[in-house]
């Protein structure tokens, strides 16, 4: 009976990678000339550092699309809050594994909701999907991409 697992992965070595772009466009970039910012790599989270808020966010948003460009789902970003401390603002950019049980309860519901011929179980922090038909599997796979949900999802062990 073919199956899948629905999991939701990023790859750690990718992310550093990143990090190590976004400090070389810094010191290329004319907006942060003089201006003390930094990347820093603290496995698996990212603390931007600066001297505005404005400016971390900009940061932010240059992590975002050197990620988008290592092929990574901006959607596992978890932006903290903006935090103070003398002339500095930093923020922590964490990165999510795994499928929580709310989110994971979601998917779920969504696959039985749209009447197609799989079963869905909750495994841990991931989804495994059975059904007849090998159309069924991807049709689930489909349904997955296009929902608006808060988290990036993968697919793994497509068997038949």
């Amino acid at each position: 009976m073919p199956s899948l697992d629905i999991i939701s992965e990023i790859n750690l070595e990718e992310v550093r990678n990143a990090v190590e772009n976004c400090t070389r466009e810094l010191s290329t970039r004319f907006d942060f000339r003089g201006v003390e910012a930094s990347f820093e790599w603290k496995k698996p989270n990212v603390a931007v550092k600066a001297n505005e808020v404005f400016q971390v966010k900009q940061m932010v948003d240059i992590l975002r699309v050197q990620l988008m460009k290592r092929q990574i789902d901006a959607k596992a970003m978890n932006v903290g809050e903006p935090s103070y401390s003398g002339k500095t603002v930093s923020q922590q950019v964490s990165f999510q594994e795994g499928i929580e049980q709310p989110v994971a309860k979601k998917v779920v519901k969504l696959i039985k909701d749209s009447k197609i011929k799989v079963q869905a179980a909750i495994q841990g922090d991931k989804l495994r999907v059975t059904g007849k038909k090998r159309d069924d599997l991807q049709a689930v796979m489909k349904l997955v991409r296009e929902a608006e949900l808060e988290q990036s999802f993968q697919f793994d062990n497509f068997k038949d």
